[in-house]
């Protein structure tokens, strides 16, 4: 894969709708957690599968400009495959992190999103979004 000018604009823009996933998953997360009281690790998913919807429909339309290839159906079942897989992967880091190296759970949180969203950037990039 070549580091062309596109793939580096697509990256940042994902990037951008990344950050703007991160504040929904927090958000959600957050309330979950704090407000109603659901366990962490209920609210961290729901939070993710949030954050999830929204940045499809950004990178689909914004970042991609994935408008009429696959049915939208299809296309987001590609996307949420991926981002189940990631946050199989968030879960995992957020469990080691929090509960075995003592971080708080929230900076735990936002190691894990790092981490998580190479794997959800190449995800999309090469099977979700591919033209």
């Amino acid at each position: 894969m070549e580091l062309s000018s596109d793939l580096i604009n697509k990256f940042l823009k994902f990037g951008l709708v990344g950050l703007s996933g991160v504040v929904v998953d927090f958000g959600v997360t957050w309330g979950c957690k704090e407000k109603l009281h659901l366990h962490k690790y209920v609210a961290n998913s729901l939070g993710f599968m949030v954050a999830t919807v929204s940045n499809y429909l950004l990178n689909k339309f914004w970042t991609f400009h994935a408008v009429g290839r696959d049915a939208m159906f299809i296309e987001f079942s590609k996307f949420f495959g991926i981002a189940l897989a990631g946050l199989l992967i968030n879960n995992l880091i957020l469990y080691v992190a929090h509960e075995k190296l003592g971080l708080n759970f929230y900076l735990a949180k936002v190691f894990a999103i790092g981490m998580v969203a190479i794997w959800n950037f190449m995800g999309n990039y090469i099977y979700t979004f591919s033209s």
